[in-house]
């Protein structure tokens, strides 16, 4: 293998490598999680392609942890192709077209919620600010992560953005949180993530609003920092990369000292999940209808777009 993982990932979860001529290596950890590695920009990617609809099931959680704690074991080192890189950016990004991540999943959280299973919600939003907290503090690399948004992004989905350093969007793409519209919040990372970019009054509008957001619209807020051509997402990143390699010492260390200086706490994201949890308990059987509606509407997008 010309990148090296661990030995008990190779035989859990790892499938065999596609060489890239002169760019690196590619390689899955699941069906619903691929990545690889580009030495010319010295760039992780991942790409989730959840099913049966895209959002945050408990197997890619459990994909993704696996391949975080691969990246927190590199010491920002990789073998790709025979040769030694550092790993300076790690870029999270979907293979669905169309669609980034429509967040959590609904129809999980409507089942615990039915039996009044508070350790499941729990163990649930643990898994999910698990990955989150582990990407906005940089693996503990010194590393700039991005998030290249092409497409819907949604609840959870906007969550995992806004825990990278540096959010990419097309222009197509729209963000927003829809868990007002069946009397809940959006509890894994949103309130904090989005407090420390646009303050307060702006984190709450955004989060009690409901409204859906264009990529251009998030631009002007201070949420998304780059608005990409549709279909040029890619380019723009590896373009953005180039941009910063003079600097790019200096930018992972401002990287570095906003995480700190606007330090979120993982306590902080696990007291908001135990708030979550009891809202989410609190919620009538009419607010877990509106809840089935949407993940219908899910389900819709997915045949629409012809998602396996």
């Amino acid at each position: 293998m010309d990148m090296l993982v661990p030995s008990a990932v190779l035989e859990a979860r790892h499938l065999p490598a596609i060489q890239r001529p002169n760019t690196g290596v590619a390689f899955s950890y699941s069906p619903q999680l691929r990545a690889h590695f580009d030495k010319d920009t010295r760039a992780a990617w991942s790409r989730w392609s959840p099913t049966p609809r895209p959002c945050f099931n408990l197997s890619l959680l459990a994909n993704i942890r696996e391949y975080y704690d691969f990246l927190g074991a590199s010491s920002g080192r990789i073998d790709c192709m025979g040769e030694e890189h550092p790993i300076e950016y790690v870029v999270l990004a979907s293979a669905i077209p169309g669609v980034f991540n429509l967040g959590g999943d609904l129809e999980l959280f409507k089942q615990l919620i039915d039996v009044r299973d508070r350790q499941g919600l729990l163990r649930y939003g643990r898994a999910c600010i698990d990955v989150l907290y582990r990407n906005y503090i940089g693996h503990e690399l010194p590393v700039t992560t991005i998030s290249l948004v092409q497409g819907e992004c949604l609840g959870g989905g906007f969550e995992a953005a806004l825990s990278s350093d540096v959010i990419v969007a097309e222009k197509n793409a729209r963000f927003g949180f829809p868990e007002i519209l069946f009397n809940m919040f959006p509890g894994m990372g949103a309130y904090s993530f989005l407090e420390r970019r646009i303050g307060q009054r702006g984190a709450e509008e955004l989060i009690a609003g409901g409204k859906i957001y264009s990529a251009e619209e998030m631009a002007a807020q201070g949420v998304v920092d780059l608005v990409a051509e549709d279909g040029n997402g890619e380019a723009e990143v590896a373009a953005l990369i180039r941009r910063r390699s003079r600097n790019r010492n200096g930018l992972a260390g401002l990287a570095a000292t906003r995480r700190r200086v606007h330090r979120i706490e993982f306590s902080e994201l696990l007291d908001v999940v135990h708030i979550w949890v009891d809202s989410a308990l609190r919620l009538s059987s009419r607010d877990l209808k509106l809840m089935q509606r949407l993940v219908s509407r899910q389900n819709g997008l997915c045949e629409s777009n012809q998602i396996h």
